[in-house]
């Protein structure tokens, strides 16, 4: 989507994306509605997605030639706009892809990190998506500046018969270099902030992107964080202070706490992102507790918490006291629907959820619906309860 002349233009877009050995027709096709979904938060309309079955993606093409031609007659019919892939592209991939298919080509990490572009609101999160889009560039330059192939001389500008090509190389790694010093000198004035902070203790809301941590962010501080139904509408960390009574003393002096929303996880995250959002991230290492969100009414909440654990793992946070809370129980339908995806699967009500080891894990389990206000009390409990017990230990 964009703007010409006071005009919203949306763009229309084809999805495609490879079944393999590891990613079944049922997981593909899952990770295809939030590949459409990323696409609408970038302001597109999707008209078709396109799945063909490979042992692994075309090194050339992506998908085979049969198929190729299926997504080139569809895109001259109806004029698509854009092309979306659901894994990375190599440039010399996306190289092939825009001779025959003769539209833009993207792939899920462009999209992405185009998403994040939008959503960015501060100087941090600016830097941080500058430098992300910056290092994913770099080694593309080959596909996206070909005209500049040819050796062209120039007063001052670059050394005998040096292309185009290897300037642009240059500049883009002398941008990455500067922005790199200058989120370093951000950050360290958020550390400076959070030392400030001295003792008080900090909770982290943790979870899978679109999970509702920012709507439990707003009725827990009953403050105004933007929370909408779109991909990282969030990408800063917002700090607010949260006041908790502890349900067994209730004549003592009530627990003041500092609670954290932070970025949404998402699988096959750009590394470069990442990478840039260390910094950010470090508030979920910092924190005293982790509040896991889930989305308990998405049809894949259980790969959603595998990925989120597996990234507090990679950021050195999976040993922090955690509880773990699912959302959006008002959403949840236990009635099997006829387009179900993970039709094999046992469709299960809340109260048997409850029962199951989902409720069995080592973490305190709460079910609520943020949006409805249900069991926020049982909730702010829970989170007296662990903080008590991570202030004894200290």
């Amino acid at each position: 989507m964009f703007q010409v002349k006071n005009e919203i233009v949306v763009e229309k877009a084809v999805l495609v994306a490879v079944e393999t050995q590891k990613q079944d027709r049922a997981h593909t096709t899952e990770y295809l509605k939030e590949l459409e979904f990323l696409a609408l938060t970038a302001g597109a309309e999707v008209k078709k997605s396109f799945i063909q079955r490979l042992e692994i993606p075309n090194p050339k093409t992506y998908v085979g030639t049969g198929k190729l031609n299926d997504v080139s007659e569809f895109i001259q019919k109806e004029n698509i706009d854009v092309a979306i892939f659901d894994d990375e592209l190599s440039p010399s991939q996306i190289r092939n892809l825009e001779n025959t298919l003769s539209c833009r080509i993207i792939d899920r990490s462009t999209l992405i990190l185009d998403i994040f572009a939008r959503n960015a609101r501060t100087t941090r999160a600016k830097t941080q998506v500058d430098l992300a889009q910056s290092q994913y560039l770099l080694p593309r330059l080959t596909r996206m500046w070909t005209h500049l192939e040819k050796q062209r001389g120039g007063i001052g500008m670059r050394g005998p018969g040096e292309k185009e090509i290897e300037t642009d190389r240059r500049v883009i790694r002398d941008k990455i270099s500067r922005l790199q010093k200058k989120l370093e000198a951000i950050d360290r004035q958020s550390v400076t902030q959070r030392k400030s902070r001295g003792n008080e203790i900090r909770i982290a809301l943790v979870g899978y992107t679109n999970v509702g941590k920012s709507s439990l962010m707003n009725r827990l501080s009953k403050s105004d964080v933007l929370a909408e139904n779109k991909l990282f509408a969030t990408l800063d960390s917002t700090v607010r202070k949260v006041v908790i009574q502890d349900p067994q003393d209730p004549y003592a002096a009530p627990m003041v706490l500092l609670f954290s929303d932070t970025v949404g996880f998402i699988r096959k995250l750009p590394h470069q992102l990442i990478e840039s959002f260390k910094s950010t991230l470090d508030e979920i290492k910092e924190a005293d507790v982790l509040i896991h969100v889930v989305d308990l009414s998405h049809p894949a909440f259980e790969d959603q918490m595998a990925i989120v654990d597996d990234t507090l793992h990679e950021i050195g946070a999976s040993d922090t006291a955690k509880i773990l809370v699912f959302n959006k129980i008002d959403a949840y339908d236990p009635s099997p629907t006829s387009d179900d995806i993970f039709e094999d699967e046992t469709i299960y009500t809340v109260e048997e959820f409850k029962k199951m080891w989902i409720a069995k894990r080592p973490e305190p389990v709460v079910f609520i619906s943020a949006l409805e206000n249900t069991n926020i009390n049982e909730l702010r409990d829970r989170i007296a309860e662990v903080v008590k017990m991570h202030v004894r230990k200290r």
